[in-house]
């Protein structure tokens, strides 16, 4: 009979692909992929290690699991992932219910550390973030239905002052065009419609491996694929978006007209202390070409509060920055003290109070933002991607929203629907993020 594991996989969506080539991997070495925890028999965490919320969450699952060794049939307890790449021998000193732990270069070997940990060993591999191949690392989906995320690149060269990720990660990598639409095929081929591309920083994407930047030829031989509907950008940076790759998005339809785009502040004198490059001038000119270029853009951005240094002028800046460009979707973090980063040893550190509180203005303000766009959508009919059904409405995401960042739209149907379809979806009622409303009649596809 085959031994049952089980994967719990936290943090970003690149961390979820991760997770998703160790489950192809533990499916085609003889073992058994399961849900639930408590039936399994091998448990693994894959932990995210990137702010102290983050790790936290990581350590609090870790020891959730870990209580399956006694009130379940767990009888390995293995921790991968960026948590586990950074502070490895901590846990497996303060965790003796840890059997092994896998870092960022190493979990395509998830099975081989498996099968030693049900040997009797502890297992510490860590240390190959760029000797691993990118490439071809064949994935198990979770069940998103129509949409995945597509991973066009690894690690990062930026070196912002307070990000741990390219020690964690790696040099940034491009992957070849030819195995990312490989995998695109495949995916298309599978029933995905919705491509979610992610890197790091996918506007430097070909950089390192063509010595030229390469998103433009890849957008457009992706949106070739048949059955492939969205194409959706994630994480780019401000500085290296040009005014060709504007005129892509512009002209293909396929691309949906959202854009995620991190700028942290919009202080100079911050920015240049977090080592971003660019300036708050240069991030207001692109805002103005894209929403020239395309009225119909939804931008998503996110903010750091209370970096080292961070005066009550620099936070007013911000706020007035966000309260002019009014972003339609905004995340922010309050500045996590990262060892090993330069901004842990800045003076000026910002006490948790002030974060907080600078954090919570923010989203007070963006709130108000958010609700005010919504609302002018009440009345239109916009086009949805339907993810499932729940206490009697279907719910699903138009262009205008990300899986698992931004919010949904809800409606009802007189007639039964069929996830991963397209349909239109008549909007009566908005709220701060999700919006409300009735299938419209034209058919669903």
């Amino acid at each position: 009979m085959k031994l049952k594991a089980a994967i719990v996989s936290l943090g970003c969506s690149k961390n979820l692909i991760d997770s998703e080539v160790m489950a192809k991997s533990i499916l085609n070495n003889d073992f058994e992929l399961i849900g639930d925890v408590q039936t399994a028999e091998i448990i693994i965490v894959n932990t995210c290690g990137f702010i102290d919320s983050a790790k936290q969450e990581s350590i609090d699952t870790i020891l959730e699991m870990s209580d399956y060794k006694k009130i379940g049939k767990c009888k390995a307890l293995i921790a991968s992932g960026c948590l586990a790449e950074r502070y490895r021998e901590d846990l497996i000193k303060e965790l003796p219910e840890l059997d092994a732990i896998i870092g960022t270069g190493d979990y395509k070997d998830i099975t081989e550390v498996m099968q030693r940990v049900l040997a009797g060993e502890k297992v510490i591999r860590y240390g190959h973030q760029e000797l691993i191949d990118i490439n071809k690392l064949p994935r198990q989906l979770s069940d998103f239905g129509a949409s995945t995320y597509l991973k066009i690149a690894e690690g990062c060269d930026n070196r912002c002052s307070y990000c741990i990720i390219p020690t964690l990660r790696g040099r940034y990598r491009s992957r070849r065009i030819e195995d990312i639409m490989e995998e695109a095929w495949n995916l298309s081929r599978n029933g995905i419609k919705e491509l979610n591309l992610i890197a790091q920083d996918i506007t430097r994407y070909g950089i390192d491996l063509y010595k030229d930047y390469k998103l433009i030829d890849l957008l457009n031989k992706l949106a070739e694929i048949d059955g492939i509907e969205w194409i959706r950008l994630l994480y780019s940076y401000p500085d290296e978006f040009n005014n060709e790759l504007i005129d892509t998005m512009t002209k293909n339809e396929k691309i949906v007209k959202y854009l995620d785009m991190p700028i942290q502040h919009a202080s100079n004198r911050i920015l240049k202390k977090m080592a971003r490059r660019g300036s708050k001038e240069k991030i207001l000119e692109l805002i103005e070409k894209l929403r020239t270029s395309m009225p119909e853009i939804v931008l998503r951005t996110s903010l750091i509060v209370g970096f080292p240094g961070e005066t009550e002028k620099d936070f007013q800046e911000l706020y007035d920055f966000v309260s002019r460009v009014k972003f339609n979707r905004l995340g922010v973090f309050a500045y996590s003290r990262e060892e090993n980063t330069s901004a842990c040893n800045m003076p000026d550190q910002i006490q948790e109070t002030v974060k907080q509180d600078r954090l919570e203005r923010i989203m007070l303000l963006q709130k108000g933002i958010s609700e005010e766009y919504n609302k002018k959508l009440i009345g239109k009919t916009i086009k949805v991607l339907i993810e499932g059904f729940s206490e009697g409405e279907y719910f699903g995401r138009s262009y205008m929203d990300a899986p698992e960042i931004d919010g949904k739209v809800y409606f009802t149907s007189n007639n039964p629907l069929t996830p991963g379809d397209f349909c239109h979806v008549a909007v009566k009622r908005a709220y701060e993020y999700d919006l409300v409303g009735e299938k419209a009649d034209e058919p669903c596809k």
